[in-house]
């Protein structure tokens, strides 16, 4: 039996209640269907709940990675970042002791090689266990379409990007300027970004995985 990851007790459950609340008190958390407006009101934008995590490891320069056969390829993910992506799922319901809401939809990066066969790499354990496909008809510099396409989608919504587009995505969500939201990805594989929009206006908070030993 594995074990719980490290951070998932009492405090994490409260920082994750925190980022949910506002969602919660509008009535689209989890898979509660959004509250339709009062007859006569102006609807504005849906509440929304969208998660985005950066792909897993990639090889060190002169390293090479492996593809899903484990034949060497310097476009996927290195040994450590299969790691994560195997353990990627126990952050998610139907997993034990998992501490973010279960994705109705998974969003990847399209594309043949490189960053975007990692960002599909990364979350594949994971559409498997959600019994999910995994939508890539979003390519690298198409933020804004999948901006659109994630807060049209059903919630919540789970991306897995190329850490310098985040920033592009985060821009086209109308989310860049919010409290505490960074300007640019750090140099981290282990980090979860949650955007909460609740009655029009977002909120971020960033979470860590604690999936791997060494993860901060």
């Amino acid at each position: 039996m594995s074990e719980a990851p490290a951070g998932s007790g009492p405090r994490r459950r409260t920082v994750l209640a925190a980022a949910l609340a506002p969602l919660a008190a509008a009535g689209c958390s989890g898979g509660e269907a959004p509250r339709a407006p009062a007859p006569g009101a102006q609807a504005g934008p849906k509440d929304a709940l969208i998660m985005v995590i950066r792909h897993a490891e990639k090889p060190y320069a002169g390293d090479v990675g492996r593809d899903a056969e484990g034949e060497d390829d310097p476009g996927s993910l290195a040994g450590r970042g299969w790691r994560r992506a195997e353990e990627l799922p126990r952050l998610f319901p139907p997993a034990r002791g998992s501490s973010l809401p279960r994705p109705a939809v998974v969003f990847a990066a399209g594309g043949k090689q490189g960053a975007p066969a990692r960002c599909r790499q990364t979350v594949s354990a994971l559409a498997a266990a959600l019994r999910t496909p995994v939508r890539t008809e979003f390519a690298v510099g198409a933020e804004a379409a999948l901006a659109q396409a994630a807060t049209a989608a059903a919630m919540p919504v789970l991306v897995c990007w190329e850490h310098t587009g985040i920033p592009r995505l985060v821009r086209a969500l109308g989310a860049a300027e919010v409290t505490g939201t960074p300007a640019a990805w750090p140099d981290r594989h282990d980090l979860v970004w949650m955007f909460t929009r609740s009655r029009g206006q977002w909120s971020f908070r960033e979470l860590p995985q604690h999936l791997l030993p060494g993860d901060a």
